[in-house]
């Protein structure tokens, strides 16, 4: 007979229930990144197989197309048995000569989808095992390394004009400018000439929010329209500012200021930037283990010449970046126009 109590959740199950459900996740994670490891493994070693014999024993392709039709008809409830993947099987021998390098690599972690791109859209290794290293890290899907490869994030790290290297001090400014880019590439700009520009603004702040693989690993967004305050002790008047974006870079331990501006660049603008980068600096900043506050101005048009001068006549240290729209091609890796207009006429409709 069932006693009164069967029905009652005893003490300590709901505990135990979670920590179950953790660890049969964690196993299978476990479990599937080993069968990762197992056919990556078994992929690289038919490659040098197929590599070494027709180095050695003169193989031809019409061998390969063969041995793939042979694997197919063995194991038909398997897919990777075409002519091309045995193909790019053999490649990943080329590029990778041993288990070890391979193996041992962070391409070595990655969905065979991806090792695929790494040969398909690079031509060296040692770009094939950086972008490997940066998707491994950072969970990149597949389409989200092609946008990266496509875009040339290896290249643009660090590339924005910046004034760092003399605002801040050696070891300091090669951090800060390992962390802007240039150019910061967003499909909001197709919006760019339609509407008037705190309009867009507004609508690309939205959006901004929703896009900081862009930005950059390691930014953690602090707010929209940030409100300083400057107070002056002898007129006991209060100036306030409101600074676009404002993130906190969890890694380098310092406050970023990013400010977007629609249009032309002008120095004024690197002088507005500077005044909240400093106001930052000041009230955000603990001195103990915070490194300086920079700021990166985001805009649509820049001059190399004026973007210089400007940066050499001002001390606060930032950054000056281009923004740009997305082909076609790869706009599935951020919000697309569609959904930006709705921003924006959201953002209309509420101001009417």
């Amino acid at each position: 007979m069932a006693s009164p109590h069967d029905d009652l959740e005893p003490a300590g199950y709901a505990e135990l229930l979670t920590d179950l459900k953790a660890r049969v996740r964690a196993t299978q994670f476990r479990a599937a990144r080993a069968a990762n490891t197992e056919v990556l493994r078994l992929y690289w070693s038919i490659g040098h197989d197929i590599l070494e014999r027709q180095r050695t024993a003169g193989w031809g392709a019409k061998v390969v197309t063969r041995l793939a039709a042979d694997l197919q008809r063995e194991f038909p409830e398997q897919r990777g048995w075409s002519p091309s993947n045995l193909k790019n099987m053999r490649r990943v021998a080329e590029v990778w000569p041993t288990l070890e390098e391979f193996g041992q690599r962070p391409v070595g972690r990655l969905p065979w989808g991806h090792v695929i791109t790494l040969l398909e859209r690079l031509t060296t290794r040692d770009e094939r095992d950086w972008y490997a290293a940066e998707a491994a890290e950072n969970g990149w899907t597949r389409p989200v390394l092609e946008y990266q490869i496509k875009f040339r994030r290896r290249h643009v790290l660090g590339a924005a004009p910046t004034n760092f290297t003399a605002a801040l001090d050696a070891a300091d400014s090669e951090l800060a400018q390992a962390m802007v880019k240039d150019p910061y590439v967003f499909e909001h700009l197709g919006l760019v000439k339609k509407r008037a520009e705190r309009e867009v603004e507004q609508a690309l702040m939205d959006r901004l929010q929703d896009t900081l693989l862009e930005l950059g690993r390691g930014m953690a967004f602090v707010g929209r329209q940030v409100r300083l305050t400057v107070h002056d002790d002898e007129s006991h008047a209060v100036d306030e500012f409101f600074v676009d974006l404002l993130f906190f870079h969890v890694e380098q331990l310092r406050y970023v200021v990013v400010e977007l501006k629609i249009g032309k660049f002008e120095p004024a603008h690197l002088g507005q930037l500077g005044t909240y980068v400093a106001i930052v600096d000041d009230q955000y900043r603990r001195h103990e283990i915070h490194a300086p506050t920079v700021g990166i101005l985001l805009c649509t048009g820049r001059s190399g010449a004026v973007v210089r001068y400007s940066l050499a006549s001002t001390n606060a240290p930032v950054a000056v970046a281009d923004l740009q729209g997305l082909p076609d091609e790869a706009r599935g890796a951020l919000p697309s126009v569609a959904e930006l207009q709705a921003v924006v006429a959201d953002e209309l409709e509420q101001r009417s």
